[in-house]
C-alpha cells in the first residue's frame, strides 16, 4: 500500500475573481452517510430550499429534516469594528455579500469546507465538518492571526422537510431548554428536537427570540418555486475567539450522549483519517489528483438508509447491512436504475467491493413482480416499481461485482430470483413490460408512466414516453439472457442454459434486423412505438454495443460510434437528442415544465460518457489515449457548480452551463470509473 498518498484540496483563489458571481453560483457539500447533509453557498447565503447547515436523516414518515438553516456571523474586533462574514438575502432589502469582500481562499479539505477571511491584521478560518453515520455538524472558527475578537453566531431554525418550499410556515411555538450542558429547541411535537452547544472561551448564550420575514431564495424563483420564506432564531451565542483558542459551534438532532463522545478536534480528525483512509484503499490511479477528488465524491451517495426500519431489522438478522445509494444532492432518494449504474464507479472503482455487495443483496430483498424498485419516496418505506430498465441493470451490476470478487455465494443466492426476474420478463409483468413472442424483442408502455431512462413527467405529461420496442432495453435485455445462460451453465448445467441462449439467440436476429435505420447511418430509439418507429438521434443505441455482451453485429459499431460522436458528444457528456430533431432544446432552465421539457430533448447527461467510452474501447481498443481526451473537461468542471463534484446535467450547446442536482451519483461513478479504465497506471503496485 502507498504510504505517499496526496492529500486532496481543491484550492480557489478567491481576490483573483468576480467574487459576488462566484461565490453565489459555487455550492459545498458535505454528506453523513445516511443520506443527511450540509450545503450551502461558498457566499455564506442559501440561494435554494436545501442549503442549510444540518439536514438531518429521519426514519419515516419525516425523512430528511431541514433543522439548522443559516448562521450570521458577526465578528467584534478591539476596535469597537464589526465584521460580518455571512452573506443575507431579503425580498425587500436585497442581496448582501458581506463575507465575500474578506474571502480569500475557500479550499476542500479532503472534502471538508474551509473558509479563509483576512481583514486588517486579522486571519481566520472556518470549516465545516459531519461525523460519519450521525446527525451532528462542527462548525469551527479558528483565529490563525490577529489580536482576540468576540465572535457572535445568530442561528437561524426552520424544521420542515428539505423539499417542502420555503414559503410552508414556520411549524410553531419553539421551547428552549437549557439540559446538561447544551440547549434543546423544541418545535411541536412529532417533529424532531435541535440540540445546540458553543464550545470555547468565555461562551455564552442569550435569549433573544425572534422571526426574520421575507429571506430570498433566488434559484428557487429561477425554477419556478415559492421565493420567500420565513426563519426562526432563538437567540446568539457568543465567545472570545483568540489563536490557539477555537469556537466551536455544535448542532444535533443526535443523543447528546453521542455527540459528547466526541470533541470537535477528535470529530475532524477521525473524519479526515475516514477519508484518507477512502482515498488508501483505492486503485493507484485514484489516489491522487482527480482520481482521489473522485473517490470522495463517489462516499457522498453511499449510505445507510436509517428511513427503512424494519427492512433493515430483517437484512441485519441475516447478518448483512442494509446500504443504498442515494442518486444525487439534493433532492433524489435512492433510485434502483441509478444505484445499478453507478454501483460500479462508486464501489468496485474505490475499493469497496464489500458495500457493492451490501447494495445487491439489499435490492434483492425488494425484488416483487420481476422488477427491483425505480425509487423510494421520501420519507416512504415502500418502493415504486414503474420502471422497465433499473432490473436489467441490476444484472449488469450484479456480473460486474462477482468479476471483481468472484462472490459466487452472492450469486448463487441470488440466481432464483434472477432466474424469477426473466420468467416474468417473457410472462410479461406490471405496466406492459414483456416480451413480444413474434420477435422475442422486449417492449413496454403503459399510459400516464414513463418507464425508461428519459423519465421526464409533468402532471399528466410524459415527455418522452418511448412506449415500445426501446433500443436500450433491449440491449440490456440481451445482456441479462446472456448473463443468465452463463450462470445457469455454471450452476446447473448446459440444460438449464439451453433455454436463454435460445432466447438471446432469438432476439440479437431480430434486433439486428429491426433497429438499424439505413437512412441516417444509426440505430432507431425505438421500433415498433405508438408513431411506429422513431429515428431519433439519441445516446440510448450505444448500448447496444458498449455493454458486457453486445447485440449489435460488429458491422454497425464504428457506425454508429461516429454518428454519435458528431451528433451527441460534448466536452461535458452526451446530448440527449440532436440538434436537427424538433424537439430540440439547447438550454435547461426555468419553471419545472420548461426544464422538464427539455430534460431528455437535447439536454447533456454526463453520466453518457461512460458508455461512449466503454463502446469506443470496445471499437478501438488500442486507443485509450482517444477516450481519456474525453474526460478531459471534468476536471475544470469541478471548480464550478457543486465543488469537487460533477452535475447532474449541462446545457446542451457552449457554454454547457451546469444544471441540475450540484453532484449526482452516476456522473461522479461513471467519469472515475472511465478514468481508471482509460489510465495506463497499473492496478496493483
Amino acid at each position: 500500500m502507498r504510504t505517499d498518498i496526496i492529500h486532496s484540496i481543491r484550492r480557489q483563489d478567491w481576490t483573483k475573481t468576480d467574487r459576488d458571481a462566484e461565490a453565489l453560483t459555487r455550492e459545498w457539500l458535505v454528506t453523513n452517510g445516511l443520506g443527511g447533509y450540509a450545503s450551502g453557498t461558498v457566499a455564506g447565503v442559501a440561494t435554494r430550499r436545501y442549503h442549510g447547515l444540518l439536514v438531518s436523516a429521519q426514519p419515516a414518515p419525516l425523512g430528511r429534516q431541514m433543522l439548522f438553516l443559516h448562521l450570521m456571523e458577526r465578528l467584534h474586533l478591539p476596535d469597537a469594528s464589526v465584521v460580518k462574514l455571512s452573506g443575507e438575502s431579503h425580498e425587500r432589502e436585497g442581496l448582501f455579500l458581506h463575507g465575500a469582500d474578506y474571502l480569500t481562499e475557500f479550499r476542500l479539505e479532503m472534502g471538508l469546507p474551509t473558509w479563509r477571511y483576512e481583514f486588517r491584521d486579522f486571519i481566520l478560518e472556518k470549516q465545516v465538518v459531519l461525523p460519519y453515520e450521525q446527525n451532528t455538524v462542527y462548525v469551527i472558527y479558528r483565529l490563525l492571526a490577529g489580536a482576540p475578537v468576540r465572535l457572535k453566531l445568530l442561528p437561524c431554525l426552520h424544521n420542515r422537510s428539505h423539499d417542502a418550499p420555503v414559503s410552508d410556515p414556520l411549524p410553531g411555538t419553539y421551547s428552549i431548554h437549557e439540559k446538561g450542558g447544551y440547549l434543546e429547541f423544541d418545535p411541536p411535537a412529532g417533529l424532531p428536537a435541535l440540540r445546540m452547544q458553543i464550545q470555547g472561551v468565555r461562551t455564552a448564550f442569550t435569549v433573544e427570540r425572534r422571526t426574520l420575514p421575507e429571506v430570498l431564495y433566488s434559484i428557487e424563483a429561477s425554477r419556478g418555486y415559492e421565493r420567500t420564506g420565513s426563519l426562526w432564531s432563538p437567540g446568539y451565542f457568543r465567545g472570545d475567539l483568540a489563536c490557539n483558542q477555537p469556537i466551536v459551534l455544535v448542532a444535533s438532532t443526535d443523543a447528546w450522549q453521542v455527540v459528547e463522545a466526541l470533541d470537535a478536534e477528535s470529530a475532524r480528525e477521525i473524519e479526515l483519517e475516514r477519508r484518507r483512509h477512502l482515498v488508501s484503499q483505492a486503485p493507484l490511479a485514484a489516489q491522487q489528483g482527480l482520481g482521489a477528488e473522485l473517490v470522495l465524491a463517489a462516499d457522498q451517495f453511499l449510505i445507510k438508509p436509517v428511513g427503512r426500519i424494519k427492512d433493515s431489522a430483517r437484512i441485519k438478522a441475516r447478518g448483512d447491512q442494509i446500504r443504498t445509494v442515494i442518486a444525487g444532492y439534493h433532492w433524489f432518494t435512492d433510485w434502483g436504475r441509478d444505484t445499478m449504474i453507478s454501483l460500479e464507479g462508486l464501489t468496485l472503482a474505490t475499493g469497496r467491493a464489500a458495500e457493492a455487495g451490501y447494495i445487491l443483496r439489499t435490492f434483492a430483498h425488494y425484488i416483487k413482480d420481476g422488477l427491483i424498485p425505480n425509487l423510494f419516496p421520501e420519507g416512504h418505506n415502500v418502493g415504486l416499481y414503474h420502471t422497465a430498465d433499473a432490473t436489467l441493470w441490476f444484472f449488469h451490476a450484479l456480473s460486474r461485482y462477482v468479476a471483481v470478487t468472484n462472490d459466487l455465494k452472492t450469486l448463487e443466492q441470488l440466481l432464483p430470483k434472477l432466474t424469477d426476474i426473466a420468467e416474468h420478463h417473457m410472462q410479461g409483468t406490471r405496466f406492459g413490460i414483456g416480451i413480444d413472442p413474434q420477435d422475442g424483442l422486449l417492449r413496454q408502455g403503459a399510459d400516464g408512466y414513463q418507464l425508461t431512462w428519459m423519465d421526464a413527467k409533468v402532471d399528466d405529461w410524459v415527455v418522452t414516453p418511448r412506449r415500445g420496442k426501446a433500443v436500450e432495453l433491449n440491449a440490456l435485455w440481451y445482456n441479462a439472457l446472456c448473463l443468465l445462460e452463463n450462470w445457469q451453465r455454471q450452476f446447473n448445467g448446459a440444460a438449464s442454459a439451453q433455454r436463454w441462449l435460445e432466447e438471446s439467440q432469438r432476439m440479437r436476429a431480430s434486433f439486428n434486423q429491426r433497429f438499424w435505420y439505413e437512412t441516417g447511418g444509426h440505430l432507431y430509439d425505438v421500433v415498433d412505438g405508438e408513431q411506429g418507429d422513431d429515428a431519433a438521434c439519441r445516446p440510448n443505441q450505444i448500448f447496444a454495443f458498449s455493454l458486457q455482451h453486445p447485440v449489435l453485429d460488429r458491422q454497425y459499431w464504428e457506425p454508429v460510434l461516429n454518428v454519435v460522436q458528431r451528433e451527441l458528444v460534448t466536452p461535458v457528456g452526451l446530448r440527449s437528442l440532436a440538434k436537427g430533431h424538433p424537439d430540440y432544446r439547447k438550454v435547461y432552465f426555468g419553471d419545472r415544465r420548461s426544464r422538464d421539457a427539455a430534460y431528455h430533448q437535447g439536454t447533456v447527461w454526463a453520466w453518457l460518457i461512460g458508455p461512449f467510452i466503454d463502446a469506443w474501447l470496445n471499437t478501438y481498443p488500442e486507443d485509450k489515449a482517444g477516450a481519456r481526451k474525453l474526460l478531459s473537461n471534468f476536471n475544470q468542471h469541478m471548480d464550478e457548480a457543486g465543488l469537487g463534484s460533477i452535475s447532474e446535467v449541462f446545457d446542451a450547446e457552449s457554454p454547457f452551463v451546469p444544471r441540475g442536482c450540484i453532484a449526482q451519483a452516476w456522473s461522479v461513478a461513471e467519469v472515475l470509473r472511465c478514468w481508471l479504465k482509460t489510465s495506463d497506471m497499473p492496478a496493483e503496485e
